[in-house]
């Protein structure tokens, strides 16, 4: 397939594009969506030949016997990734967002604390408020322009209330492909504090040229007694609507735990989601994710190059994921004023830092998973909208 295709998504019920007037003020008729993560693509043909199988069946009922999809799984962390997983470490959710809602369910209670890494995924944050427990923000050290971790002054934030930490790896929103060095260091940080580490691995396959991805059961893997990984199909074969996602739980302490949780909420897998997540993790999806990095890669250098040619604006360098986080700080220009620049002027939306937590507000994140055409349209929108600083 070709990526350069403009596909209209407008009518579609997409929150992306449908949503950008009603929620953020940007007018859908000229408007840029360039905020809720999910891309502008068709998946892998295998993946829609497998909902057309679907649906020339025409009997949409349960889903039995989920050997092979499992097998599909182990496979692609097998061969991707360097990761042995086993069929019975796997449970599958409606999406991650869910998934985050089941551990928290299983493996802490009301009025604990969640330890954040932030800024960070937003929806982690709403997730852990809304289960009445209690977010801990840990500030993610500035240096160069690029996130690192400062466990040093977590250390003094540790009250002994925590019961878990969630690890976003790579980090949406700052694009950090995380080492072995710091992984294994928030491992340690994990077992000094006795916390249920949670390693939100979504971007994994999103990976940039000259970066790789180390999930964190390879990292440290004398942390699997209190591990939980999240991983799923859905952003890196842009199939967010399907709603599948995958909680994978090596210790059979824990498991025990997770599986009564799963049973007691009723949570059992979407067919149709099931069905495109075993076509996806395929060799014609492995080929379709490897030309899908390559164009990304070229609309990151685009996008960058326009962000950087505008004085008192920087885009953080992105070694994953598709969202481009760029610092407005250098402006001097309040949120309000560089947002109202962004939206009214350059009508791009986007996602607002502040969302993100502690160290967010002077970014604003926007999504290059798109045509190049349009990524060059937003660059060109961008330098008119900020202008009278060049």
């Amino acid at each position: 397939m070709s990526f350069d295709e403009v596909i209209d998504r407008f009518g579609t019920h997409s929150v992306k594009w449908d949503m950008m007037e009603r929620i953020y003020g940007v007018p859908a008729a000229s408007g840029l969506g360039m905020g809720v993560a999910d891309g502008d693509f068709r998946p892998p043909a295998s993946v829609q030949a497998a909902v057309e199988r679907l649906a020339a069946h025409g009997v949409y009922g349960y889903y039995g016997d989920d050997s092979s999809y499992l097998d599909a799984i182990r496979w692609w962390m097998q061969t991707r990734h360097g990761w042995s997983v086993a069929r019975e470490e796997i449970f599958t959710t409606h999406g991650l967002v869910n998934g985050t809602g089941l551990v928290l369910q299983a493996f802490t209670q009301p009025g604990d604390g969640v330890v954040l890494m932030t800024p960070v995924y937003h929806a982690f944050a709403r997730t852990i408020k809304a289960a009445g427990r209690k977010v801990v923000e840990c500030p993610l050290g500035l240096r160069d322009g690029r996130y690192e971790m400062d466990f040093d002054a977590w250390e003094t934030q540790m009250t002994g209330g925590e019961r878990m930490l969630i690890l976003c790896s790579p980090h949406n929103p700052g694009g950090r492909v995380w080492t072995a060095e710091e992984l294994r260091a928030t491992a340690d940080f994990c077992k000094r504090h006795d916390l249920i580490l949670v390693s939100d691995e979504i971007h994994a396959d999103l990976v940039m040229p000259g970066h790789q991805h180390l999930p964190m059961p390879v990292a440290a893997p004398d942390i699997l007694d209190r591990l939980v990984m999240l991983t799923a199909a859905t952003k890196t074969f842009n199939i967010a609507g399907c709603h599948t996602g995958n909680v994978i739980v090596p210790d059979e302490a824990l498991r025990s735990r997770f599986a009564q949780t799963m049973m007691a909420l009723g949570i059992s897998g979407n067919a149709f989601g099931m069905h495109m997540v075993e076509a996806a993790y395929s060799p014609e999806g492995a080929a379709w994710v490897d030309d899908l990095v390559g164009y990304l890669d070229g609309n990151r250098r685009i996008f960058d190059a326009g962000i950087a040619s505008i004085p008192g604006l920087r885009s953080m360098p992105l070694e994953a994921t598709y969202l481009s986080w760029v610092d407005f700080s250098g402006t001097g220009m309040a949120p309000a004023e560089f947002r109202a620049r962004v939206e009214k002027q350059a009508e791009i939306c986007v996602n607002h830092g502040e969302t993100f937590g502690l160290g967010g507000e002077s970014f604003l994140r926007f999504n290059i998973a798109t045509p190049r055409c349009r990524i060059e349209q937003a660059v060109e929108r961008m330098q008119k909208a900020f202008a009278d600083l060049q």
